[in-house]
């Protein structure tokens, strides 16, 4: 059996993703990177994007928002705010939100509301972003 890594998924609202993995690739505050089996230990920050998870041959794709990760030779283990598989991810819907953050921004709002509407549009962005590449 070739190397695997356990790839673990959490949010606020449940257990996102638990499962044996070749690899994933993960949008970090530095740049994308790329976790095999062994890779070197570290934590860093994740911020809204395309997550790849390679098992087998094939793809998986979620989007994902802001979170930490933790990386050990034979584990990742994710905490994030949002992890949608992008065949959950109803384009429709998504672009109503992003479409109603955008236009609260153009509203007078205090600067915690700002960051509050912000981060939910770099949300619905990535869902976007991922269900468009994908097609599903």
């Amino acid at each position: 059996m070739p190397d695997t890594l356990r790839l673990e998924i959490v949010t606020p609202q449940a257990t996102v993703f638990s499962e044996e993995v070749n690899m994933v690739t993960l949008p970090t505050v530095e740049e994308q990177i790329g976790v095999y089996p062994h890779h070197v230990r570290m934590i860093t920050q994740m911020i809204p994007g395309e997550l790849i998870v390679s098992t087998d041959g094939q793809d998986r794709f979620l989007a994902v928002g802001e979170g930490l990760i933790e990386i050990s030779g034979d584990h990742v283990a994710i905490i994030t705010d949002m992890a949608i598989r992008a065949e959950q991810i109803y384009e429709v819907k998504i672009e109503e939100a992003r479409a109603r953050a955008a236009a609260r921004l153009q509203e007078k709002i205090s600067d915690e509301e700002v960051a509050t509407v912000n981060a939910s549009l770099a949300r619905s962005l990535a869902q976007l972003q991922v269900k468009r590449r994908r097609r599903m």
